[in-house]
């Protein structure tokens, strides 16, 4: 009984084997391009597809916000989780360029649709930056069922949506700002439950991650409002690093 079970094991190897040989032709080689790998393998670029995944989604994008403050340009970045559990994230930052990319499309939509596009590589967009891999809002979009840009700058308002995992559905639409000295980008999405299933964003953990970016900004203003709950705070510390250190040390006894 053993031997054939051992025989039939073996059998079922080298069938197995055979297959393989058999289908690995030049047809086996995928080439996963754009935003295509991500949505195979969003793990390699966002770490897991549960609720720290889904933090990293809203990571991206805030820091994007934080470095147009680290380089003096914004001073106030709003987060808004929304009722429907899609995020919003606002900035008073230069805004997103607008123009056409030597690609020859615009601008906005090559920071969203190609992997590693970006102000942070070279020398002209940040003289200092949070993050430097350059995937963040090209992933945020791969990995959403819809993404709307909107830049404020130069006295026009600037539209650009996205759907089904990154696909544009818009041209860049522009129209007359009323306030003229109004400039900023504003990336509103709704991570895919396809991606990520049940998981949820937790606003306090959102909360802990945006506090520590104001304590090392003091000149930065950050609001949090959790539509879901009825949650609202906001973060600024103008003494820096001193309002941490305070921070840490309040459920602490001290010495003397």
């Amino acid at each position: 009984m053993i031997e054939q079970l051992k025989q039939k094991v073996e059998v079922t190897i080298v069938a197995d084997k055979q297959q393989l040989l058999t289908n690995y032709g030049d047809d086996a080689i995928q080439i996963l391009e754009g935003l295509e790998a991500v949505r195979k393998r969003p793990g390699m670029y966002i770490g897991s597809t549960d609720q720290r995944g889904l933090h990293h989604l809203l990571y991206e994008i805030v820091d994007n916000a934080v470095d147009e403050a680290l380089s003096g340009f914004a001073d106030y970045i709003k987060v808004t989780i929304c009722q429907d559990g899609s995020v919003k994230v606002q900035d008073n930052g230069r805004g997103l360029p607008v123009g056409l990319h030597a690609s020859g499309k615009p601008t906005i939509e090559v920071v969203f649709t190609v992997l590693h596009a970006g102000g942070k590589f070279g020398q002209g967009g940040y003289k200092s930056a949070g993050g430097l891999h350059g995937v963040g809002a090209s992933v945020v979009n791969a990995l959403s069922t819809w993404v709307q840009v909107e830049v404020d700058r130069d006295g026009y308002t600037y539209q650009m949506r996205f759907e089904n995992g990154g696909v544009p559905v818009t041209k860049l639409i522009k129209t007359k700002n009323s306030n003229k000295s109004k400039h900023g980008t504003t990336v509103h999405f709704m991570p895919d439950s396809k991606i990520f299933g049940h998981a949820t964003i937790n606003s306090e953990t959102i909360a802990e991650r945006l506090r520590e970016s104001a304590f090392l900004l003091k000149d930065l203003t950050i609001e949090l409002i959790d539509e879901r709950i009825d949650y609202h705070e906001v973060f600024h510390f103008s003494q820096g690093l001193i309002d941490f250190i305070t921070y840490l040390n309040e459920e602490k006894d001290t010495l003397g």
